[in-house]
C-alpha cells in the first residue's frame, strides 16, 4: 500500500507531489557511504527542507530508517516493505517547514497532519516550524555545541532533501547551510531543477541557485543524477532532481557560546567559547620557496602534505624564485582536485629581496617572512616528505618564542665555521622545518637581515644566520617533525648527539632528505659517512635511507611522473658521467703536481 493511500495516514489526496519519486529514491539508498550509516551500521539521519504534510518524510522514516544499515561494501538493497521493527540507534527524521508561522489555518492544519503522520512511523522525528535559514542555523549551532560534549554526539545527516522556496537565492542559501550539515558520503537532493512554472532564468526559479551551488562546491561531490539506472538517464542538466554524494568532510563553520541552550535558543553570555579548530574554521598556513630546480620535489612535499592532512583548510604561500609557467602548472596539477579546501598562492619575489641581493634562493625563507600575508606560518623546505597530519605541529604553542625548530642532527652544537652564541643553549637547529610567528619576526626584521649579510659566506648561510639571530629564543620541536640523517649519520656518535632523540624518528611525521641532490665522487666515497647522504631523486639516490622508496612512490602521484621517468633520468645519467669525469680530471691533475 502506498503512503499516499494508507488509511491511517492523513494526507490531502490532491497534494501528492512525491509518490512518483519512490522508485528513484529507493535506487539511491545503496549509494549512501557515510561513516555512521555505511560503516558503523547506525540508523540513517535524514533532513528535509520543505515537508508540507510529510509524504516524503514518512516514506524515508518507513524505508530508510527501518532498512538494515549496511556495515560493509557492497550494501544490500534496503527493504521495500514497511517494517515493524523499532527505530534504529541514531536514526532520525528532521523536518524544517515554516507552516505559515501558524498565522493561517492551512499552516496549522499542515503542522497537525505532519506530526500525526510521522508519529505513526514509530521512528524518531523532529519538526522545526521555522523558515529554513533560522532552522538550519539552529541545527548548525547545536552541532557546534555537540562537538564539545562528552560522550561525543554524532552530528550531520546521511540524507538531505531540499524542497523549500523556489527562489534561486533562497535555494542557494538552503543548499549552502544544509551542505555543512551533510556528512561525507551522504546524499543531497535538490528538487525542482526543471520546474516549469517560472522561466529558469528568473530569480523565482531554483535552477540558478542550484547551478551556483554546483559551481561553488565543484570538487566536493559526485553527481549521481543524470546517470543511467539512477533515475536520470537523460544526462546531467536534464534531471528534475539533482542528486549529489558529498566527498568532503563536514565543516560546520559557525560559532556560539559554549553554554548555548539548544532548547530555549538562549545564552548565558558569560564570554566562554568553544575553542575548536573545526568550529572556528582555522586552517594551516604553509610557506615554501623554490626555483625551477626544486619544482618537482616541492610538488611531492605539497601532495604528501595534503594527502596526510585530510579535511584541513590549508593555505599555501609559495615564493617564486624562478619558476617557469610549466613548473607552476605542474605544481598546481599535483594538488588533488578533490581538495577544495586547499589554496595555492604564488608570491612574487620583491626586487629588493635578500635572494636578489645575495644571489641565492637559500635566503628565500627569510624573504618569505616579509611577503607572506599572514601572521603565523609553517615553513617547509622542498626536500621534505610528509607522512602524517601536520595539525599537531601547527598547533604547538611557541610559548612566546618567535620560532620553533628541531635540532640539527648532523651538527647539534654547530659546525667548524659556526658555534652557538654564549647566550644560547649550546644547541643548533635545522632550518628545514620552521614554525614561525611572523609578527615577532617582522619587529626585528632589519636585525635579521643584517645577520644574513654577516653570514652570507658561512657554510650553511641562511641556517647559520637564523641560529645566530634566534639564539636563546627558539622552541625546540621534536625530531618527529624534522627527521634528518636517517639510514646514515643519525647512527654515528659525535659532539652533541646525546641530545638527539633517535626514538622519536623511528616513525617520523616529516622526513627531511638532507645532503646534496647530486653528490660529488668524494662525497659518495667518503668512508666516514656511509651510506652517503643525498636526495632520492638525484643520480645517486639515497642508499640506506628507509624512506627513499616512499618518496619515489610519492612522485608517481604528482604530475611530474612522466618527466621523472624520462627527461629527469636522462639528466641524472649525464650528471653521473660528468661527476666521474670531473673527479678523474682532478685525480690526474694531482698526479701531475
Amino acid at each position: 500500500m502506498s503512503i499516499s493511500t494508507a488509511e491511517h495516514y492523513d494526507f490531502t489526496p490532491t497534494q501528492d507531489w512525491f509518490s512518483h519519486n519512490i522508485p528513484h529514491w529507493k535506487s539511491l539508498f545503496p549509494h549512501i557511504r557515510t561513516e555512521s550509516y555505511y560503516v558503523k551500521g547506525n540508523g540513517a539521519r535524514i533532513m528535509e527542507i520543505g515537508s508540507w504534510e510529510g509524504r516524503s518524510a514518512v516514506f524515508l522514516a518507513n524505508e530508510l530508517c527501518k532498512a538494515r544499515a549496511p556495515t560493509h561494501a557492497p550494501p544490500a538493497p534496503p527493504s521495500t516493505s514497511v517494517s515493524s521493527t523499532p527505530a534504529h540507534a541514531h536514526s532520525e527524521v528532521v523536518c524544517i517547514d515554516h507552516f505559515d508561522l501558524f498565522k493561517s489555518e492551512a499552516g496549522k492544519e499542515r503542522y497537525k497532519r505532519i506530526n500525526h503522520n510521522l508519529s505513526l512511523t514509530n521512528e524518531n522525528f523532529r519538526i522545526i516550524p521555522e523558515f529554513s535559514v533560522t532552522g538550519l542555523m539552529r541545527l548548525l549551532n547545536e552541532a557546534v555545541v555537540a562537538e564539545d560534549q562528552e560522550p561525543l554526539v554524532e552530528q550531520g545527516f546521511d540524507w538531505t532533501y531540499i524542497d523549500g522556496s523556489h527562489r534561486s537565492d533562497d535555494t542557494l542559501l538552503d543548499g549552502e547551510l544544509a551542505w555543512r550539515l551533510t556528512r561525507k558520503g551522504g546524499l543531497m537532493i535538490f528538487d525542482d531543477y526543471l520546474w516549469n512554472v517560472e522561466p529558469e532564468t528568473s530569480i523565482e526559479h531554483p535552477k540558478r541557485g542550484i547551478d551556483g551551488f554546483l559551481a561553488l562546491h565543484r570538487g566536493e561531490y559526485e553527481r549521481l543524477s543524470g546517470k543511467e539506472g539512477l533515475g536520470g538517464d537523460k544526462g546531467e542538466g536534464k534531471e528534475y532532481q539533482v542528486v549529489l554524494r558529498k566527498t568532503v568532510d563536514m565543516r560546520i563553520g559557525y560559532l556560539l557560546p559554549s553554554n548555548y541552550d539548544t532548547v530555549s535558543n538562549s545564552s548565558k553570555n558569560d564570554g566562554s567559547n568553544i575553542l575548536t579548530s573545526s568550529a572556528f574554521g582555522y586552517g594551516i598556513n604553509i610557506g615554501v620557496a623554490c626555483d625551477s630546480a626544486y619544482a618537482m620535489p616541492t610538488s611531492v612535499l605539497l601532495s604528501t602534505l595534503i594527502e596526510h592532512t585530510p579535511g584541513r583548510k590549508i593555505s599555501i604561500y609559495l615564493l617564486d624564485c624562478g619558476l617557469s609557467e610549466l613548473d607552476k602548472i605542474r605544481i598546481q596539477q599535483s594538488i588533488p582536485s578533490s581538495s577544495s579546501n586547499i589554496t595555492l598562492n604564488f608570491l612574487t619575489l620583491p626586487s629588493d629581496s635578500l635572494t636578489a641581493r645575495l644571489g641565492s634562493s637559500v635566503w628565500a625563507k627569510v624573504d618569505l617572512i616579509k611577503v607572506a600575508p599572514v601572521e603565523r606560518i609553517l615553513y617547509l623546505d622542498g626536500d621534505i616528505l610528509v607522512r602524517s597530519d601536520v595539525w599537531s605541529l601547527w598547533d604547538i604553542d611557541l610559548e612566546g618564542n618567535p620560532i620553533g625548530a628541531a635540532l640539527d642532527v648532523g651538527n647539534p652544537t654547530g659546525h667548524a665555521g659556526y658555534t652557538t652564541t654564549p647566550e644560547g643553549s649550546g644547541k643548533y637547529f635545522n632550518a628545514g622545518v620552521l614554525l614561525m610567528d611572523l609578527t615577532k619576526h617582522r619587529a626585528e626584521f632589519d636585525e635579521l637581515v643584517a645577520q644574513c649579510h654577516a653570514k652570507k659566506d658561512s657554510k650553511y648561510a641562511d641556517q647559520d644566520a637564523l641560529n645566530a639571530h634566534f639564539a636563546g629564543k627558539w622552541k625546540e620541536l621534536n625530531l618527529q617533525w624534522n627527521a634528518q640523517g636517517l639510514g646514515t649519520y643519525v647512527n654515528y656518535e659525535a659532539a652533541g648527539r646525546h641530545w638527539v632523540d633517535r626514538q622519536s624518528m623511528f616513525n617520523p611525521s616529516i622526513v627531511h632528505f638532507t645532503g646534496p641532490v647530486h653528490p660529488s665522487l668524494v662525497e659518495v666515497l667518503n668512508p666516514y659517512v656511509q651510506p652517503y647522504t643525498s636526495k632520492p631523486w638525484g643520480y645517486a639516490g639515497s642508499p640506506g635511507h628507509p624512506y627513499a622508496k616512499e618518496w619515489v612512490a610519492a612522485v608517481g602521484k604528482t604530475s611530474w611522473l612522466e618527466f621523472y621517468e624520462g627527461d629527469w633520468k636522462d639528466l641524472c645519467e649525464e650528471t653521473k658521467k660528468r661527476v666521474a669525469e670531473e673527479a678523474l680530471e682532478k685525480f690526474h691533475a694531482e698526479l701531475e703536481v
